[in-house]
């Protein structure tokens, strides 16, 4: 994939946002553990990914990506997985049935532990700690023993990682995934609202399509792509000894892959030139993503850009704008002329969430839905007046009954976020939100496929 490179070239880079590790041969120690490990996933695996990112890229698909903010050890459990995977699922129903587009769907799910931190170190009174970056560096906990940088944590997390990805298999391909199901996704405590009643309209519609189908003789049963689903999962590419540990070079082509993840992303923080996780992503062959935010120059991101991807390879990347809601019109136009310009062929997709936490004044975070809809809404707007494809969503949500983001049809109000605020980081959308969210983003694709249809016809 890229000449003069290997797994651990990024020490070469500038490494941001990295912990320091106080013994060194316990790190090693964790990394010959790891390096000696299976792979999670299979680079003909991130192959697949990356063709049906090229659809996204070339307007005939959507990209769905979603998931933890940071996963802990604390919440494992088959139940938060199962319920999760279900949202995600009734969102890629809610957006394939309008769209009449497929939807790939990728999970923020087993390996989205790490998180980078403003400040390497964290005060209370007298005690100075080191921040919190993830169970898979520290605990949450403000203590020497649990906010001590344990090597062995990446360990435990590539366990956990492993029975998660087993578990989403399980899913999308016996039988969990299969269209008959889909009024089972609905999760018990999701109430009646005007979205999941409209879900239930659409699962009905869903039920007597495939009827249909059946009575004309076509057996929804033997019909592979009812049956199951693709399910691809990712995480930030930021801790790089744990990545560069999972990196394995591909039997059949002979190509690197970090095997940690199907697809793996490059935060607003750590995307600059001569950056390390830079350096680490330009050698591996798995789809890549990259946070683009309000301080991304048009130049900087095409210096990137060529680094990352200069043989403009379809699918290879996914550039996830997060702006914030009333920053997208100005900052966003910029980018897109100048990707276009370079004939960049990449995947446009909306993160609506990290641009728009503020403060409640009950001291929660928190990420009002208003704001959340108002940048998609933007996302949206810029890209029809560009004239390209608004290509996906990047969403922090959750299929656990939290009360983390004020607003939406619930009316979740400021009062009431301290209810059940599970967040290990930051706000997520429930449920509830989530379902929501979809029908309004189908709104916007279904709009956007009436102006292509209507202009093709011309």
């Amino acid at each position: 994939m890229a000449d003069n490179w290997q797994p651990d070239s990024w020490k070469s880079g500038e490494a941001r946002h990295l912990p320091h590790y106080e013994d060194p041969a316990e790190l090693a120690q964790a990394e010959n553990q790891l390096s000696g490990y299976p792979p999670l996933v299979f680079a003909g695996e991130a192959r697949a990914l990356k063709a049906e990112l090229a659809d996204v890229a070339n307007g005939h698909a959507f990209l769905l990506q979603g998931g933890d903010c940071a996963e802990s050890f604390a919440e494992f459990h088959p139940n938060n997985i199962r319920d999760t995977f279900r949202v995600l699922l009734q969102m890629a129903v809610v957006l394939t049935f309008a769209s009449k587009r497929p939807v790939v769907k990728v999970g923020r799910m087993a390996g989205q532990f790490a998180k980078p931190r403003s400040a390497a170190t964290e005060t209370k009174g007298e005690m100075t700690l080191p921040s919190y970056f993830g169970d898979n560096i520290n605990g949450i906990e403000f203590t020497p023993e649990e906010r001590r940088n344990d090597p062995m944590r990446m360990v435990r997390a590539y366990s956990q990682a492993a029975a998660t990805l087993n578990l989403l298999r399980a899913f999308a391909g016996g039988g969990y995934a299969n269209l008959r199901q889909v009024h089972q996704w609905t999760l018990d405590f999701m109430g009646r609202t005007p979205w999941t009643d409209k879900f239930s309209r659409t699962a009905d519609r869903i039920g007597e399509a495939l009827d249909f189908m059946e009575a004309c003789g076509i057996d929804p049963a033997t019909v592979p792509q009812l049956q199951g689903t693709n399910f691809y999962t990712s995480h930030e590419g930021l801790l790089l000894p744990y990545e560069q540990a999972l990196t394995r070079r591909d039997s059949l082509t002979g190509d690197w892959y970090a095997t940690s993840a199907h697809m793996l992303w490059i935060g607003d923080r750590t995307r600059f030139p001569g950056s390390a996780h830079v350096e680490f992503a330009r050698g591996i062959g798995n789809p890549l993503g990259m946070k683009c935010g309000p301080n991304l120059a048009p130049d900087t991101l095409i210096e990137l850009l060529d680094v990352l991807n200069p043989e403009r390879e379809a699918g290879r990347i996914t550039l996830i704008s997060r702006f914030g809601h009333d920053k997208v019109e100005d900052g966003l136009p910029p980018l897109v002329r100048a990707v276009e310009r370079e004939g960049h062929k990449v995947v446009w997709s909306c993160d609506p969430m990290h641009g728009n936490v503020v403060k409640s004044e009950t001291g929660f975070k928190t990420r009002p839905f208003d704001r959340i809809l108002a940048e998609a809404r933007s996302f949206f707007d810029v890209h029809r007046a560009e004239g390209t494809h608004p290509g996906g969503v990047h969403i922090e949500m959750t299929g656990q009954d939290v009360t983390e983001c004020v607003g939406g049809a619930v009316a979740i109000t400021e009062e009431r976020l301290g209810d059940r605020y599970h967040t290990h980081c930051d706000p997520r959308l429930n449920a509830e939100q989530s379902l929501e969210l979809a029908f309004l983003l189908a709104e916007m694709l279904n709009a956007e496929g009436e102006l292509e249809r209507s202009a093709n016809a011309a």
